[in-house]
């Protein structure tokens, strides 16, 4: 049999023959199978092993057969096929097994023929079938299943399994128990049996027996475990005795041991042991009866694992004995060196240089190092390591107790002593050590090692390698040792130089090759010419012929001026490049200056035309001439142009002119002529010679004067004036448009004017036109605006001449002749006109002409007091326009004071739609910070004046007049007297959903806390908290208002967008609150007047009744009074005696001010009270 390789891509069957089919790489193979092994492979998978043992009793015995034979008796048993299985055993020779299977087989046949059904499942069958797999447990259980004990009793005798028949017995109280133990004994003594006896014996409890078994056996030692057991045993000194001299007889010295401290013999016991190297339970025993021998027993046990070759046991023990000594003889050399380093003794040293020789010898050099090192051996460290060659290392340790001059000295004769004894490598690693590369250099130069020169050489001086190479090259040359020299000379990378050496030796092979190999695409081509040179005659021929080089060499010959070596080789083989060298001949001639030598050699190279051209170069015209007449006509006129081309450079014009008509080209002269500006001698030679193209050089005359400066201006005048004299009106006109001389502005003028008058004249309408079009725009850009506007007013140009004017901003002119031409353009002269100033930035000539203008101008610009006070001239309803943008540009700058200024200065319409800006700087103030003080009263006042005049003139237009924010502004002024003041600030607290709120409560608390009025400033700071956390929290949802039910104090007001009072502020309130509410000195109840009701209420609670407010202090006017003429207007009289008093007594400003706004204000003053003038 063997393995198939490859794929199996088919499966064929004929003749009786099975071939399959494989693929092994590119090749198909097919291989003829086994039928034999098909056919029984066949019968085992089907089962059909009656087949299988057909087949193979056909065969004859082999390996093969033999395995078939043994795997159908195998699947045979395991399938109860035991007739089959006999015959398998049989064929293998097996005839014990054929044989049991037989009687077997007897068996199965009997069951079936008696008891009919598959005699194989009877129980002795099974039990057979188990005994024959050695399943002596599995038989016994079938048996057993069938309360068979007599035949399991018998399989286990004729076994003699003894001890598993007498268990069943045991197990089942079998009658034959004490008969089968007593045959079973009988049986082990007759066959000598005698431990098992033994072993029986001390089952049954006969230790006494068991014991003399065991002794006769020859197994003391297995007595003497029996008697340590049984203590009455031990008592037994006889017993004791005989087992102890058995044991020493058989030396189980151990055992002994045990036996004789059983009996408390500790000494005898103690020999034992150490006789039999129980030395752990010698220790255990001296510990407890001779603590004195404890070190002596630890040191034997120490030299016994030595002699075992257990080293790590015994220095533990050795340790314990406290013999360092043996301890590091011991051979372990780690734990000897950590013995040592736990050791404090100073005479460990020649421990140390015994470990570090060790570890020197095994080659551990770094720990041999340490070793030695600690133990102050280190010149022994050192001559380790040079004994070993690691002078690097040798050279670190030396360091350390060396000088670096003595260091060096003693490598350095080392090495020149390792370079007389050949140690050339060795020496150098001793020079490299001590950075003596040089000396390594020298060395190797010396014994000419040059590999290892320049090897040193590329590591220690890469500079100098190149320059090393070369100079070994020299000397290698020098020596006739051309091939190294070669290798040096091409890594000194001077290929050139190893070819020179081949050169000058005459080695032209190796030049040869060198050059090829390294020089590049033509240096092998070079030392092939230099060596076919220093050949000459044919040999040369044929050296390049070999190489095909033959016409190159020639050519290189001729380019590098060997004009003989280069004839040569061209008589010889190569005739037609001769004129080739003639021509290169003739060509270095030349450049020599040997031109008449030149001349021969062009002549002979049949280059006659050279020759021509080599004279017309060095300007020697008579003999180009000569020469070209002679040999080359056709190059004359060429020769003739070039002397005419010469004598123009030499201004020499006649001559110049006269070669040119011999060459027959008098165009070339009207060139010539022409590039020399001389257009009268070019115009009469094209007039003469060539009058085809006289037009075209006039036009081109006329263009080219057109670009010229100064004196081509003239030219395009003079001509102009010469095509009007003509009556080329036309031609005249374009040529006077021509002029741009922009150096000579009249010049400009007269010639454009003089074109526009031509056109006017002459030409057709749409022309002149056309002309007054452009020059109308020039004459404008050179600022002659009345000269343009009077070309267009010639051809009725109005707009265009109206438009000159204003360029030129001449504004009456453009007016008057809008006026007189044509009015329909006056209107756009004037929108032209406030164009212009606006543009300009005139604003104040502006207001001359378009007042609003000039107005929106100012504003648009930010100059808001000229466009006041230019609105200020014109009517009111222009005034308060402009004065409203005002404000609106202040209060989006946050300068509302400002406004209140501008309303104050020019008074206060009634226009809805300022009602906006008027609120809106009313609360704007309302909001300033540090308003409340007499500092600020002009701006109340100011402010109290400007609603006042508003409400008035709201009345006269008929319009409703809302007081309210008057109320408001006419109080602060007033705080003038605390008990006023406080009043004041209290009564405003009616109108917060004007006032900030927090302010107002704020202001109202200190007014109130200022004259003792606690009870109202705790409950009015109460709420100002309240509000300012509110503030805080973005809504007032959480406010309390019990304290202010029943009054006209609003509960629902604005949310202030910030806080009006300054965090410190705030804190001292919030201190002062908490005092006072911890005082518990006030009653949170707000004071009341007669009306039972909350004394700054104008809402009587009970009657509902609305009080009028007091003019100076707000609280609501009852019964002590005093009526102004104006209805709705009162003062409690208390409150107006003191402000009256007040004002009499201070004689302020203020109070007279004030006094002088209730009297507008209320319609007069009452008559009872005081005059102040």
């Amino acid at each position: 049999m063997f393995p198939l390789r490859g794929d199996i891509v088919d499966l064929e069957r004929s003749n009786g023959k099975t071939e399959v089919i494989v693929t092994e790489g590119v090749n198909t193979v097919s291989y003829t199978l086994d039928e034999g092994l098909i056919e029984f492979g066949t019968a085992i998978d089907d089962g059909d092993y009656y087949r299988a043992t057909a087949f193979l009793e056909t065969l004859e015995m082999s390996a093969e057969t033999e395995a078939m034979w043994k795997t159908l008796s195998r699947l045979s048993l395991e399938g109860r096929q035991l007739h089959i299985a006999e015959r398998c055993f049989a064929a293998l020779g097996d005839v014990s097994k054929a044989r049991f299977l037989n009687e077997t087989n007897k068996i199965a046949d009997q069951v079936s023929k008696e008891y009919g059904g598959d005699g194989t499942e009877h129980y002795q069958v099974k039990a057979r079938l188990a005994m024959l797999d050695k399943n002596y447990k599995l038989a016994e259980m079938h048996y057993m299943e069938q309360n068979a004990i007599d035949e399991a009793m018998e399989m286990y005798q004729e076994l003699h399994m003894w001890d598993d028949c007498i268990a069943i017995a045991e197990a089942k109280g079998h009658p034959e128990l004490d008969n089968l133990r007593r045959s079973y004994y009988q049986w082990l003594m007759e066959t000598s049996q005698d431990e098992k006896a033994g072993e029986v014996k001390e089952g049954e409890g006969d230790h006494l027996g068991a014991v003399n078994l065991y002794l006769k056996a020859g197994l003391p030692a297995k007595a003497a475990r029996l008697v340590i057991g049984r203590d009455e045993l031990v008592s037994n000194g006889d017993v004791v005795n005989r087992i102890a001299s058995a044991l020493i007889k058989g030396e189980f010295y151990e055992r002994a041991g045990d036996l004789f401290e059983k009996i408390r013999n500790h000494q005898r016991a103690l020999d034992c042991f150490r006789k039999g190297n129980a030395f752990r339970k010698a220790v255990e025993l001296a510990r407890v009866a001779f603590p004195g021998d404890v070190v002596k027993l630890e040191e034997a046990w120490g030299d016994y694992l030595v002699q075992q070759k257990q080293m790590d046991a015994a220095i533990n023990h050795y340790i314990e004995a406290g013999c360092s000594s043996k301890a590091i003889g011991a051979r372990q050399w780690k734990k000897a060196v950590h013995i040592l380093e736990l050791q404090e003794d100073r005479a460990g040293g020649k421990y140390y240089l015994r470990i570090a020789q060790h570890y020197a010898s095994v080659q551990e050099y770094e720990v041999a190092e340490r070793l030695f090192v600690k133990g102050d051996h280190i010149k022994d460290a050192i001559d380790m390591y040079t004994g070993a060659g690691r002078w690097e290392q040798a050279h670190k340790l030396a360091a350390k107790c060396m000088s670096q001059e003595d260091v060096s000295a003693l490598y350095v004769s080392k090495a020149q002593e390792l370079e007389k004894e050949g140690k050339l490598k060795e020496a150098e690693r001793l020079f490299a050590t001590v950075d003596e590369a040089d000396l390594a250099i020298t060395m190797y130069k010396k014994n000419k090692m040059y590999d290892d020169m320049i090897r040193l050489v590329a590591k220690h001086h890469k500079d100098l390698l190149t320059e090393t190479h070369l100079h070994l090259a020299k000397e290698l040359e020098g020596e006739s040792r051309f091939q190294e020299a070669e290798y040096h000379y091409m890594e000194g990378q001077d290929w050139k130089a190893a070819v020179n050496m081949y050169r000058n030796n005459t080695m032209w092979e190796e030049a040869y090759r060198v050059a090829k190999s390294h020089g590049g695409a033509s240096a092998h081509k070079q030392v092939a010419y230099l060596w076919a040179k220093s050949l000459g005659g044919e040999a040369a021929v044929k050296l390049l012929n070999k190489f095909g080089l033959l016409e190159t060499a020639i050519d290189f010959a001729a380019d590098n001026c060997a004009f003989d070596f280069a004839f040569e080789l061209a008589r010889l083989s190569a005739k037609n490049k001769i004129p080739d060298i003639h021509l290169k001949s003739a060509m270095f001639l030349e450049d020599e200056g040997k031109f008449a030598e030149a001349e021969a050699e062009f002549l002979k190279a049949g280059k006659p035309k050279e020759a021509v051209l080599m004279y017309f170069h060095n300007q020697d015209w008579s003999s180009a001439e000569r020469v070209a007449e002679a040999h080359d006509p056709d190059s004359v006129p060429e020769v003739l142009l070039g002397q005419a081309k010469f004598c123009f450079d030499q201004r020499d014009f006649q001559k110049a002119e006269a070669f040119l008509l011999r060459a027959q080209r008098p165009e070339l002269a009207v060139k010539y002529y022409k590039d020399a500006e001389m257009w009268s001698d070019a115009i009469r030679i094209c007039k003469e010679y060539v009058p085809n193209k006289l037009g075209a050089l006039q036009d081109e005359y006329e263009k080219e004067t057109a670009k010229k400066g100064t004196r081509g201006v003239e030219g395009i005048v003079e001509q102009a004036r010469e095509w009007e004299q003509s009556g080329e009106y036309a031609r005249a006109v374009e040529c006077y448009l021509k002029v741009k001389d922009t150096s000579n502005t009249a010049l400009l003028e007269k010639c454009w004017m003089k074109a526009a008058d031509l056109a006017i004249k002459f030409l057709t309408q749409e022309r002149a036109a056309e002309v007054v079009h452009t020059v109308g725009p020039r004459l404008v850009q050179l600022r002659k605006n009345s000269a343009a506007a009077e070309l267009y007013i010639n051809l009725d140009l109005i707009k265009e001449a109206i438009d000159a004017f204003i360029q030129g901003e001449e504004w009456n002119k453009a007016k008057r002749v809008a006026k007189e031409l044509d009015p329909r353009f006056e209107e756009y002269v004037d929108q032209r006109y406030k164009e212009h100033l606006k543009n300009q930035g005139k604003v104040d000539s502006l207001v001359g002409v378009d007042v609003m203008a000039a107005l929106d101008m100012y504003a648009e610009r930010g100059q808001w007091d000229k466009c006041i006070e230019t609105a200020a001239k014109q009517n009111f309803k222009v005034l308060h326009k402009y004065i409203a943008l005002y404000a609106t540009h202040l209060i989006k700058e946050a300068e509302s004071e400002k406004v209140l200024g501008l309303y104050v200065n020019h008074g206060v319409p009634a226009n809805p739609q300022n009602f906006n800006i008027y609120k809106r700087v009313f609360l704007d103030l309302l909001n300033l910070p540090g308003r409340g003080g007499a500092e600020a009263y002009r701006m109340w006042a100011d402010l109290r004046d400007v609603l006042l005049l508003l409400c008035e003139n709201l009345v006269k237009t008929r319009q409703p007049a809302g007081g309210c924010m008057l109320l408001v502004a006419h109080r602060p002024p007033a705080r003038l007297l605390d008990t006023i003041a406080a009043k004041l600030s209290i009564s405003l607290l009616r109108h917060t959903e004007l006032i900030p709120a927090d302010k107002a409560f704020y202001e109202a608390g200190l007014a109130a806390k200022e004259v003792g009025w606690e009870n109202m400033a705790f409950i009015f700071l109460n709420r100002f908290l309240d509000l300012c956390d509110g503030i805080e929290e973005g809504n007032l949802d959480a406010l309390d208002h019990t304290d202010f039910q029943d009054t006209d104090i609003p509960f629902e007001v604005p949310l202030p967008a910030k806080q009006h009072v300054t965090e410190d502020k705030r804190e001292e309130i919030r201190d002062w609150v908490l005092t006072v509410s911890m005082d518990q000195r006030v009653e949170q109840v707000l004071p009341k007047d007669e009306r039972d009701t909350y004394e700054g209420s104008l809402l009587a609670l009970s009657t509902g009744v609305r009080s009028l407010p007091c003019v100076i202090t707000g609280y609501p006017v009852l019964r002590n009074k005093i009526e102004f003429k104006r209805p709705g207007k009162a003062a409690n009289k208390d409150d107006w005696n003191k402000f009256l008093m007040a004002t009499k007594t201070t004689h302020s400003p203020e109070c007279q001010d004030v006094l002088k706004f209730v009297s507008q204000w209320c319609g007069g003053l009452p008559t009872t009270g005081f005059s102040f003038h």
